[in-house]
């Protein structure tokens, strides 16, 4: 039965339309047939030739008025209220044709026969349908995913009727905290308090939640996860208002739980006259357009109005990706904003030069750096020379091109640093803090943030296809923290800021609170339905697994050099007065530190960076690649009497 039925509703829509027109011919006949036989109660009237004429004229009329009303579009296995609304007006229209046709013909049917034959027709030609639709749902029922809806507001009701519908789960309860919606039904299903979802789980099989409250605020999800998280049960969630109302995601589509809802604060609306400052009717250049942050601040600055949006990448594929996307984005909204993809590397200055007179840019985002703190650690030159004389590069340009605003995009690693990429950094920031003091031309600011959700390199990918694996999930240290943000806040803040600087300005983000790493990985094996397995739960389903510190890695990040910090106009941007050399005594520093790195002299480069006021302290010998095979290999030729410098007596010369 079971297959037959399957193949049914896998037949093409003409044919299926075709079965149901010969069904209903059959159904009205035989309503009618059996309402004369229930009324006379006589076999007679049956072979009679009134009736035959009765029938030949209500069973076209009726299937004419089925046709009209939609009923063979509608799809049996998705029927609903109107269905039932056309089947009502179909059967009481045809009933109705019986006694106008025997009047007409003087068929001497008798008065009650329209009225049983109605009750009659709605049973069969009704309930056939319904009945063929509880079979198929029954059927599909078995096989799905019992899951319990967290929300019984609108969009928990909207869920609820598109996932019974649906192949993918089977609603069996709302679970909701407002006390007037609990032991009610919505949508046929009863609603539970939070408290028994261990009873649903018992009871009817719940295997998993669905979040639907798309609306709520960060911190209310927050804290409904941490109420979910002890239960065990694997949590997913519905797209939220803004991707619903855009298009670009249904109500149906069940996500895994973001890290944002973990980690994540609700955003502060951002500021439209800050953000149109810089932007609105301006040549705009965002380098290391194609990365992470770059990416981000292109799609925010489309949105702005920009007269064009300029970028610049050295990845010919990242850019060319950014470009489509951003060029999407602009047919789909109606931006008439000109997009220019430009390949080039920041380290080359008349390049960068070139292109900021040609188009005549007024603001400059420079976003490119290398940022991935053992990459760089690795490759030491090649970090020096992006980040670092790639920013000098960039500056000089900005200030020989005439460029007003400079906002060049830094990080939280660059205070205190322990690792090359965040020394480099801060020395990008102290080009920025001399050249703003050194003239007057173009204003140069400096924006610090931690790390961002979803970016590349970022551990939450990783964690979540170290789940999905079976684990383990590898962290570097128990007591590892760092601070988070999502990309979209962190880009908005950064053009903020930007457009409130004087010129020098080091502005920081606020990042709220630490975020420790292990409690983090923990956090998202239990909201996937899985338990830790540690020394308390020796039978749990996913590790998690200590590899160390990482070559130049910090344990706690910072956000300030000093506490010389105050307070802007933005609630979450603040501005911070730090040391900094003069451009001529940075100058001949940078002369220095370019001669180290042409010649890859990397024990000169590392005195250098300890030299300048960054506060670096590496806390291992050199790791660059390069450099360790030329040592490796010195030593197999000098053998057992070569030496090595020890590298603490050239950090005590720099204390």
């Amino acid at each position: 039965m079971r297959n037959l039925l399957q193949s049914l509703f896998r037949l093409p829509r003409r044919q299926k339309r075709t079965i149901q027109l010969v069904v209903d011919c059959v159904l009205i006949a035989a309503s009618f047939l059996l309402a004369m036989l229930l009324r006379l109660e006589d076999w007679a009237p049956l072979v009679e030739v009134r009736t035959w004429m009765a029938l030949l004229i209500m069973i076209p009329l009726s299937l004419a008025i089925y046709v009209r009303l939609g009923f063979y579009r509608a799809v049996i296995r998705y029927l609903g209220p109107k269905a039932i609304r056309a089947v009502v007006i179909g059967v009481v229209v045809s009933a109705l044709s019986l006694p106008l046709a025997s009047y007409l013909f003087a068929l001497g049917i008798p008065r009650s026969v329209p009225f049983i034959y109605a009750m009659l027709a709605l049973l069969t030609i009704g309930g056939v349908r319904f009945g063929l639709r509880a079979i198929y749902l029954r059927s599909q029922i078995r096989h799905k995913p019992r899951v319990v809806i967290y929300g019984a507001g609108s969009a928990g009701r909207q869920l609820a009727v598109s996932l019974s519908h649906g192949q993918e789960y089977l609603p069996i309860a709302f679970v909701d905290d407002t006390v007037s919606l609990q032991n009610t039904y919505i949508e046929g299903l009863k609603v539970y308090p939070p408290r028994q979802l261990g009873y649903l789980s018992d009871t009817y099989g719940a295997e998993r939640v669905l979040l639907a409250m798309p609306s709520v605020s960060r911190e209310r999800r927050r804290e409904i996860l941490a109420e979910l998280e002890p239960q065990g049960f694997p949590v997913q969630t519905i797209p939220g208002v803004a991707d619903m109302v855009t298009g670009r995601a249904r109500i149906s589509e069940v996500r895994d739980v973001a890290v944002e809802d973990l980690l994540g604060r609700d955003p502060v609306p951002p500021n439209p006259t800050l953000m149109d400052a810089n932007i609105r009717d301006k040549e705009v250049l965002v380098t290391g357009a194609g990365g992470s942050i770059g990416s981000e601040l292109c799609r925010q600055l489309l949105r702005h109005g920009p007269k064009r949006l300029l970028l610049l990448d050295i990845s010919e594929y990242s850019l060319y990706r950014i470009e489509q996307e951003l060029r999407r984005i602009a047919k789909a909204e109606g931006l008439e904003v000109s997009i220019e993809a430009l390949l080039g590397s920041v380290q080359h200055r008349k390049r960068l030069t070139a292109v900021m007179k040609a188009y005549q840019v007024q603001t400059v985002y420079h976003a490119a750096a290398y940022k991935h703190v053992p990459m760089v650690e690795h490759n030491v030159v090649e970090g020096v020379q992006n980040n670092v004389f790639g920013t000098l590069s960039a500056a000089r340009a900005a200030m020989e091109a005439g460029v007003p605003t400079f906002v060049l995009v830094s990080t939280d690693k660059a205070v205190r640093p322990t690792n090359v990429m965040g020394t480099t950094k801060r020395l990008a920031e102290l080009i920025c803090q001399a050249f703003a003091k050194h003239q007057d031309a173009t204003r140069f600011c400096m924006v610090r943030f931690g790390n961002v959700l979803g970016s590349s390199g970022s551990v939450v990918p990783l964690f979540r296809e170290q789940i999905q694996a079976g684990g383990p999930i590898t962290v570097t240290h128990p007591d590892i923290t760092r601070f988070f943000m999502t990309i979209p806040e962190a880009a908005q803040l950064v053009i903020q800021a930007g457009a409130m600087a004087r010129g020098g300005d080091v502005f920081v983000l606020d990042m709220g609170e630490p975020v420790r790493i292990a409690d983090l990985a923990r956090q998202m094996v239990r909201l996937s339905g899985l338990k830790v397995r540690d020394e308390y739960s020796p039978d749990g389903d996913i590790a998690i697994a200590f590899s160390g510190l990482r070559p130049g890695e910090k344990l706690y990040e910072e956000l300030l050099v000093g506490n010389d910090v105050a307070a802007t106009s933005h609630p979450r941007i603040m501005t911070a007065q730090e040391v900094f050399w003069e451009w001529p005594r940075l100058e001949g520093y940078l002369d220095r530190l370019f001669e180290a790195c042409r010649n890859f002299h990397h024990d000169g480069i590392r005195s250098l960076l300890l030299e300048a006021p960054t506060a670096y302290r590496p806390e291992g010998e050199i790791v660059d690649l390069v450099w360790l095979e030329k040592r490796r290999r010195e030593a197999q030729v000098v053998g057992p009497k070569m030496t090595v410098t020890p590298l603490r007596p050239v950090l005590e010369r720099h204390r």
